[in-house]
């Protein structure tokens, strides 16, 4: 590969010596070109999920979310018990859910992570045990912590002073027990988006760390309430481990200090792992993620002379990200001349509906031509939408084979998580269906909306 003497392109993107490859690591395991060209995943043809399912259309992967889920669980179970401890693995659904990804990844040995009352009930009509669930959420209303301590919550991850109160009625009323744990802000920023990091003060998760101690105390008053320990989250799409060994280390102070009035059995470290969107992201691979950090907590507690807690983690993204690809069918291509080259402007049958992800932080992907393989020298093109705003943009800088052209068929690769949760009926588009596909075959999981499903809300069609 080459880059480009003078180009638009953000100097990260490379002219590729085959605009038809498939980068390692950005697309799922099982996705590969017949002898035809066609692009298959998990050994499905996509013009014939297509032909069955329309575009756009969001396909996953199930064999590729189970893989990950179990490396997950497998890496950070033996790294835990190299330092004499447990960990537990969450899978955060607000990455994706829907009641098939809560089953895989329950058979897969994990469990759930929710912060809504909906994504509650999507869990529990995916049949998880309540008490494999956390809960979490910076405004639980009432009936959504009385639904959860109801249903058996197995642990409410508490984000302020109004929602104690609200538990400790709750419970009084009720008489039941409730596990919480206290979400605090370690103050260290995840070098990223502005928008997904979650732990420095200035933002709406948590208790500041000096606040904690108060609040811890308040819970430990509550008859019914069960203090297990301690929560964090630094950010998303992180890579290395430098933040979440900082992160621990302030964290670790703070439990040593309320170690003094009980035992404190968890730690939870969040999630926030990066996977690869394009071909120059290098993720830290999760056997090396599991061995740093679990590393850097037992070191410090070592250091302060306290046992090592049972640790939890909240990945979402790392298991469903790379396992998603979304399918799309170009409708019209225009160039548009730059100063120094032209740009192609491939315009499909989605967008910003579909996936928010561009338009909200500037997020990066990586599409190939999915019918066939181009024959056109590599051209600079930006995937659009068909939703009326300037910033509807799929894929802002990638290069395509200079023949992709109307009806052919484009992948978005990576489309996994936060593309479905995110999606909109911006100008009366409907939402595409969810298609999981696993040795050869097909089958919906999530149905896709029509015209006549967003007609059916207005109040002022007669019925």
């Amino acid at each position: 590969m080459h880059s480009p003497d003078s180009s638009p392109a953000p100097g990260w993107l490379v002219v590729p010596d085959d605009a038809n490859d498939l980068v390692e690591g950005v697309w799922p395991l099982s996705a590969e070109r017949d002898d035809d060209g066609e692009l298959r995943i998990a050994g499905v043809g996509v013009g014939e999920l297509v032909r069955d399912y329309g575009t756009p259309l969001q396909v996953i992967d199930e064999t590729e979310v189970r893989r990950r889920a179990a490396a997950l669980r497998s890496a950070f179970d033996r790294a835990a018990a190299e330092h004499g401890t447990t960990a537990r693995i969450y899978y955060a659904g607000k990455a994706l859910l829907n009641t098939s990804i809560v089953r895989w990844v329950l058979e897969e040995g994990l469990n759930v992570d929710v912060c809504t009352g909906g994504e509650l009930e999507v869990a529990l009509a995916g049949e998880a045990d309540a008490g494999r669930l956390g809960f979490h959420g910076n405004n639980k209303s009432v009936a959504e912590l009385e639904r959860a301590v109801d249903a058996g919550v197995g642990t409410i991850i508490i984000d302020s002073v109004i929602e104690i109160e609200r538990l400790a009625a709750i419970v009084s009323r009720t008489g039941a027990s409730q596990r919480v744990m206290l979400r605090v802000n370690s103050g260290v920023h995840a070098e990223t988006h502005d928008f997904l990091a979650t732990a420095h003060e200035d933002q709406k998760f948590g208790f500041p760390l000096g606040q904690a101690p108060a609040a811890v105390a308040r819970i430990r008053e509550v008859d019914g309430l069960v203090f297990a320990g301690l929560h964090c989250h630094i950010g998303s799409q992180i890579f290395g481990v430098a933040g979440f060994r900082e992160s621990a280390s302030r964290l670790l102070d703070l439990h040593q200090e309320l170690l003094a009035g009980g035992d404190i059995p968890q730690l939870n470290l969040g999630g926030g792992f990066g996977i690869a969107y394009t071909r120059v992201d290098d993720p830290t691979p999760i056997a090396d993620l599991a061995e740093g950090i679990v590393a850097a907590v037992a070191e410090g507690c070592a250091a302060r002379g306290i046992p090592v807690p049972a640790l939890s983690f909240e990945p979402g993204r790392a298991i469903v990200g790379n396992a998603g690809v979304t399918l799309y069918e170009i409708g019209t291509t225009k160039d548009v001349a730059l100063d120094t080259t032209t740009r192609r402007y491939v315009s499909v049958d989605g967008g910003m509906s579909d996936n928010a992800r561009p338009a909200l932080y500037g997020a990066q992907y990586s599409a190939r031509l999915a019918s066939r393989i181009g024959t056109g020298a590599p051209m600079l093109v930006r995937v659009v939408g068909k939703h009326c705003e300037s910033g509807d943009i799929v894929v802002d800088h990638e290069y395509l084979p200079g023949d992709a052209g109307p009806g052919d068929l484009i992948a978005v690769a990576a489309t996994g998580a936060y593309c479905a949760p995110l999606s909109s009926n911006y100008n009366h588009v409907p939402r595409p269906p969810i298609v999981a596909v696993a040795d050869g075959r097909s089958r919906v999981i999530v149905r896709g909306e029509s015209i006549a499903d967003l007609l059916a809300r207005d109040a002022g069609i007669p019925q």
